[in-house]
């Protein structure tokens, strides 16, 4: 099954010039959602896994998926008040801007196997943020793993040293 087929672009969205990748056509077909799955853990192998870190909010499809499979703990990594505990943040550059994400304090102990998912690797900066923040906890960042990646965007290069996995390249 060509996965690629069920990925829509969608032009100038959020901004002007940008091309998004509209993951919700493969999110509504059982099969190609299993396959996707399917594939993201053939990626992972056979890495021991304690949290899968999903990054919101597309990121949160797949990674709860993949930590059930893992039976490994989810984080979800949000946008400013969106989590109610005690939490640590960071503020990074992206695309089309700036933005920060935060995660809770306690959800990841030092030493923890951490699979770092999410939809789309574009420039880097999103990934790169979570693995400070999983860092900072005291987290070991296993793998960053996305449903696709923008190689033009070159985002591979502030993941330098990081393991990274993308079933599909555009």
């Amino acid at each position: 099954m060509n996965l690629k087929r069920y990925i829509r672009d969608i032009p100038d969205f959020p901004s002007k010039g940008i091309v998004f990748k509209d993951i919700t056509p493969l999110l509504k077909d059982p099969l190609a959602m299993k396959q996707a799955t399917d594939a993201l853990m053939d990626l992972i192998g056979n890495q021991k896994i304690d949290i899968v870190v999903g990054i919101e909010s597309r990121g949160f499809f797949f990674a709860a998926l993949l930590a059930a499979r893992l039976n490994a703990g989810f984080v979800p990594v949000r946008k400013p008040g969106k989590l109610p505990a005690e939490k640590i943040s960071v503020t990074y550059d992206l695309e089309y801007g700036t933005d920060t994400l935060e995660i809770h304090k306690d959800a990841i102990q030092k030493g923890d196997k951490v699979l770092i998912h999410d939809d789309v690797l574009a420039t880097g900066g999103t990934a790169k943020a979570t693995c400070e923040l999983v860092e900072r906890l005291g987290g070991e960042i296993v793998q960053c793993n996305f449903l696709m990646a923008l190689d033009f965007l070159k985002g591979e290069e502030k993941l330098k040293g990081y393991e990274i996995r993308s079933l599909m390249q555009y």
